[in-house]
């Protein structure tokens, strides 16, 4: 059962091959050269992907040590991202199946993130979660809690209202002088810094929601900056304005992940998207969950970012158990820059 993935949401174009569950290959191209322009430029995403979407093919094949014959269906990405970086993914699949008579999955982005945790090896240690679980996707597009039944079911219980965390710890980051992509640097600058040097605001922890804000944050640390730095932050405190705005970003996130988890009953945790390679998250999620006996899980670092071994493990659910009864051969699937879905 073995499945082609292609992810081009953003600014990784990745192919994997999927069977049976195993990833057998799974290549990612980052697109560096964004860095200079301080944020993703659309246009040039989407000249990148195309440039590299049939190399990448290739050696995921080779890789996976199969043939294009040997593949049983074809997986790309729809929604959400960047449309242009969508349509080259979607596409170059599109091409390939009708090319091999092959059935076509398009997969929602989202979708492939909750489940990501997943792909990990299983151990009798170390098994596959089961359901239901508490998913956290968390990201520089997205922050959201999943209540998640199964592969075909789940509902949204908390999304943020403004900005993701991922978004507010690059915009941050640039306040501080730091280069793009900002969340990584705050990371390593936050391991040798002070969490408590700062009191940065901890946006609606106390809520009755599940909801996030991050937008406050990030003019907090402004205000603070310009009163306290007028004439530029000194090297020596950027350790510790990022294990301070590190510090505030994952209690929200630790908090009401935890508390949703107590609330639904649910014994497992999974954090997923670009943010859950933080280390701070990883670390204190775990903490915080061992307390009530919930046990967390966090992908590999190489299936935090966009990659496209998440996108075909759901691929081959929803092929295995939806077969009957959806059509996987049309080709008339559009691509959406929305964000999330409501319910599923």
């Amino acid at each position: 059962m073995a499945i082609l993935a292609i992810e081009s949401s953003c600014d990784e174009t990745s192919v994997a091959v999927i069977n049976n569950s195993k990833v057998l290959s799974n290549i990612i191209c980052s697109q560096h050269f964004h860095k200079k322009y301080g944020g993703i430029v659309p246009e040039l995403a989407s000249r990148a992907h195309l440039q590299t979407i049939s190399l990448l093919t290739k050696q995921a094949l080779e890789a996976a040590n199969i043939k294009i014959n040997q593949v049983k269906a074809i997986a790309a990405t729809t929604e959400p991202g960047l449309v242009g970086a969508l349509i080259v993914g979607s596409t170059f699949a599109k091409g390939l199946a009708m090319r091999y008579s092959l059935p076509i999955i398009p997969v929602n982005h989202i979708d492939g993130h909750i489940f990501s945790g997943f792909l990990m090896e299983e151990t009798p240690e170390n098994p596959k979660p089961d359901f239901p679980i508490i998913a956290l996707v968390v990201s520089g597009g997205n922050t959201a809690i999943f209540y998640v039944e199964s592969y075909n079911s789940y509902r949204i219980i908390g999304t943020t209202r403004d900005d993701a965390a991922g978004e507010a710890f690059d915009k941050i980051a640039k306040l501080c002088g730091l280069e793009y992509p900002g969340g990584p640097l705050i990371d390593k600058f936050a391991k040798i810094g002070d969490k408590n040097k700062y009191n940065f605001p901890r946006s609606m922890i106390n809520s009755n929601d599940y909801d996030f804000s991050f937008s406050g944050l990030k003019t907090s640390v402004r205000y603070f900056l310009q009163k306290e730095f007028p004439n530029g932050i000194p090297q020596e405190e950027i350790p510790n304005i990022s294990a301070s705005v590190q510090s505030a970003i994952v209690d929200v996130l630790v908090s009401k992940t935890v508390k949703s988890a107590l609330q639904f009953g649910v014994k497992t945790i999974v954090i997923a998207g670009g943010v859950s390679a933080n280390s701070g998250l990883r670390t204190e999620m775990e903490l915080q969950a061992k307390k009530h006996n919930i046990r967390s899980i966090a992908p590999a670092m190489s299936y935090c970012i966009d990659n496209a071994a998440m996108i075909g493990y759901i691929a081959e659910k929803k092929f295995v158990y939806n077969s009957s009864s959806t059509n996987f051969n049309r080709f008339d699937f559009t691509v959406s820059a929305n964000a999330l879905r409501a319910k599923k």
